[in-house]
């Protein structure tokens, strides 16, 4: 099967199946983080709970397209995106894969509400981090690993719990002051649904969250299946192979002829290497697209050219849009988005989904791809859900959770996740939920009506998680280099 010996082709699949677990923990990890409001209110019953919210998963992944897939790609240094040894390829898999199950089945047994997003970005630097410790990496240091994408996302990931905690606390002094009935701020009462206008509005709370969570957190499985892919086939997946090589042209020349206009004589020495890199990989690109040439003629060394040349435009052309030096016209620079980062992707797809322009040589995944992702975190939703829900509702506030706390902490996440998905961020449901929840806490009878104990839990795992993933993943990613040579 597709020209792997039998060694290899048990890697794959186990590597497969590993992304998939990852995935399936992170279903019923985050699965919490929207049943808990209406399993905890009785709104619903546990298992229509999860049931539903694993559909909306599911619906949500499938809608998502691959914009923080890619965001999360795009942490690994370039050259182990273009490393034609499969053996380097699967020492990387595999550590990253490892150390991201590890940390979230552990956070998971001892019912704290870590964060899935925070566990693969940890693994993923971690992967940067001992590529730059291979003794061949000596003289580069730790400049291999793209910090500006590391930056990027490390502020979302900052900033969001904060966003949440901040709104939760403005939305339930709103309503406090404009709601009459004030059923909706009290404490539910065992076994007894609340009353119906309540029920559906923490019903639609939890089916927002649940939806956007698939739609960010299951880009990541798509990432992680991707990775192993490209490491592993990278003649059937190192490019789009369903790309328009003629469209392709029409990007690069259009990119080409924007850039020569910039004057160089304002910029800083790393814009103008990320200016020359951008002409030079354009030259590069331009001499692989000859005329009549398709995707199926291309050998797996031209593809990996094609992705190396795609991945050095896209990464330095965006460094140079986002710079004050760089004099263009708003028409060029909108003309330079599209034909590199391409168009922004609709918001419905339950097929193969990719990008435009540039981007679309590397920025894809195959419709089974996102139906096996999303299958896995929509089961994994399923499951595993008790531990996390009592923390939730019961630990992070010494008063219980109430249906205004509830339904406020979820509609601020489902908006947070929502808008960091539309501008490709990876963000944390579990620390934006959680942080919610503080925040209505706080609303309602200031800091200290929070669980000392159970918020440092929390706060540790977050400010611990990237650390230990890191360290867990560069060990494991020198030692697998190590075996495999």
């Amino acid at each position: 099967m597709f020209g792997l010996d039998p060694t290899l082709l048990f890697l794959l699949f186990f590597c497969l199946f590993a992304a998939c677990a990852f995935e399936f923990v992170n279903g019923f990890h985050d699965t919490a983080n929207a049943v808990a409001t209406v399993i905890y209110t009785h709104s619903l019953k546990p298992t229509q709970a999860v049931v539903w919210s694993g559909f909306m998963n599911f619906l949500g992944l499938l809608t998502g397209g691959v914009g923080v897939t890619m965001s999360i790609i795009g942490l690994l240094p370039t050259e182990l995106l273009i490393d034609s040894n499969v053996y380097h390829s699967m020492a990387m898999a595999l550590s990253l894969l490892f150390s991201a199950i590890l940390w979230n089945l552990g956070t998971w047994y001892l019912g704290i509400p870590a964060s899935s997003s925070h566990t693969l970005i940890g693994s993923i630097i971690g992967i940067g981090v001992g590529h730059a410790l291979l003794p061949e990496n000596s003289n580069k240091g730790i400049s291999a690993v793209n910090w500006d994408k590391v930056i990027e996302i490390g502020q979302a990931l900052l900033l969001s719990p904060l966003f949440g905690f901040a709104m939760a606390i403005i939305l339930m002094y709103i309503l406090r002051k404009t709601v009459q009935n004030k059923t909706i701020f009290k404490e539910p009462k065992k076994n007894t649904p609340p009353p119906m206008w309540i029920r559906a509005i923490l019903i639609s709370t939890c089916t927002l969250v649940s939806f956007f969570h698939g739609r960010n957190d299951g880009q990541k499985g798509i990432g992680l299946v991707m990775v192993i892919l490209i490491a592993f086939l990278p003649g059937f997946f190192a490019v789009n192979t369903s790309l328009d090589l003629v469209e392709l042209k029409g990007s690069l020349t259009q990119v080409s002829q924007i850039v020569t206009k910039i004057d160089t004589v304002p910029l800083s020495e790393k814009e103008l290497n990320s200016y020359h890199m951008v002409l030079r990989s354009g030259a590069e690109l331009d001499k692989i697209l000859v005329p009549d040439l398709t995707t199926a003629k291309l050998s797996v060394e031209q593809k990996f050219q094609i992705r190396k040349a795609a991945l050095n435009i896209n990464k330095n052309a965006k460094r140079l849009i986002e710079s004050e030096s760089v004099d263009l016209s708003s028409q060029d620079l909108n003309t330079l988005k599209i034909a590199t980062a391409g168009k922004k992707a609709p918001f419905i797809s339950f097929g193969a989904s990719s990008s435009s322009g540039l981007a679309g040589v590397t920025d894809f995944a195959p419709a089974w791809v996102m139906w096996l992702v999303a299958l896995s975190l929509g089961l994994g939703t399923m499951v595993g859900w008790k531990r996390i829900v009592v923390t939730i509702g019961e630990k992070i506030g010494k008063d219980h959770l109430t249906y205004a706390q509830g339904a406020s902490a979820e509609l601020i996440a489902s908006l947070t996740i929502g808008l960091a998905t539309a501008y490709k961020w990876p963000v944390s449901t579990t620390h934006v939920l959680s942080s919610g929840i503080a925040g209505t806490m706080v609303a309602n009878r200031g800091i200290k009506n929070l669980q000392g104990g159970t918020v440092k839990n929390i706060v540790m795992a977050w400010v611990l998680t990237l650390p230990i993933t890191i360290i867990l993943s560069a060990t494991l990613f020198v030692l697998f280099r190590w075996i495999t040579g």
